[in-house]
């Protein structure tokens, strides 16, 4: 039987990673789970035990600071600690520990952004414009580094926006804003934004661990679905029984509002920005999403 090892099994991903797996489960974590073997640790303050990883196949790295609404800049040293120095770290424990695969979960903001709409893929790179994904860049390039001098498969996963039950971050905001009915009614701008259920990205890292043949390539994972943030809006008012409006706020008013203030005109564009990925290179080891936001229901958030 398979010996696995997952750091961030308690977030929104992990918790469901956890679920599919079938074998021997060891986390890592700052407290103690019940549940599973637990390795008791701070990867913003701890050292890892030596004997981590013994007896390990696979390790799931998810685990790593992500957005945070204080001043980025005041954090680079934290960033630099847990998503950088923490990755590299634990790789090389588990590359001298005998782990066969090492696969790395990232985010597809690692890989820049073009605001203009067009499809980005694995071999597009743009200069991430956030900390965040400065940081799991940084990341991902040390370890394609590591990857060319070590015997274990070292995989990268980028994934889109992810949405599904118990859903984080900006989504989980509209999520709320909807239901409690303060959330403004989005223009229809056709803007593209990819996105994936936790449960397809989760069938994607876990094709990835089961595939020999890949070392050093990373991966984006989308639905194959390019969404408008005003199909977002209306699917999530759909789902929690809201009715939509007739009427919404025109883009105009937002780009005001992006006058104002540096950092809002940051969230505005996230909110109505283009965020366009192509999953084609996954795609074409047989992935294949079974969802797509439109098929969503209650269940689903």
């Amino acid at each position: 039987m398979k010996s696995f090892f997952i750091t961030g099994a308690s977030g929104f991903v992990g918790q469901r990673l956890v679920k599919a797996l079938d074998g021997n489960i060891r986390v890592l974590s700052r407290t103690r789970q019940s549940n599973y073997e637990t390795v008791v640790c701070d990867l913003q303050s701890d050292p890892l035990p030596i004997d981590a990883l013994k007896g390990v196949d696979t390790v799931f790295h998810l685990a790593g600071i992500a957005h945070d609404m204080r001043d980025s800049s005041k954090m680079t040293e934290l960033y630099q600690k847990v998503n950088v120095d923490s990755t590299i770290k634990l790789a090389e424990l588990a590359s001298r520990s005998g782990v066969k695969n090492f696969i790395f979960v990232s985010t597809v903001k690692a890989g820049g952004l073009k605001f203009q709409g067009q499809s980005l893929n694995e071999d597009d790179q743009i200069e991430p414009d956030s900390i965040y994904g400065q940081s799991k860049r940084e990341a991902e390039l040390r370890l394609l580094e590591m990857s060319c001098n070590s015997k274990m498969h070292i995989s990268i996963i980028r994934p889109a926006l992810v949405y599904g039950p118990n859903i984080k971050g900006n989504l989980e905001l509209m999520l709320s804003g909807i239901k409690k009915g303060w959330f403004p009614s989005l223009p229809d701008t056709g803007n593209k934004i990819s996105m994936i259920h936790v449960d397809d990205l989760v069938r994607a890292i876990l094709l990835l661990a089961q595939d020999n043949n890949i070392k050093g390539e990373i991966y984006i994972a989308t639905d194959g679905i390019p969404y408008s943030s005003f199909e977002i809006y209306n699917t999530m008012r759909l789902v929690t029984g809201k009715s939509i409006p007739k009427w919404s706020v025109p883009k105009i008013f937002f780009d005001f509002l992006g006058i104002l203030s540096p950092n809002l005109k940051y969230k505005i564009n996230k909110l109505l920005g283009n965020e366009f990925y192509s999953s084609s290179k996954l795609e074409a080891l047989g992935f294949e999403a079974r969802k797509t936001l439109k098929e969503m229901n209650e269940t689903d958030f």
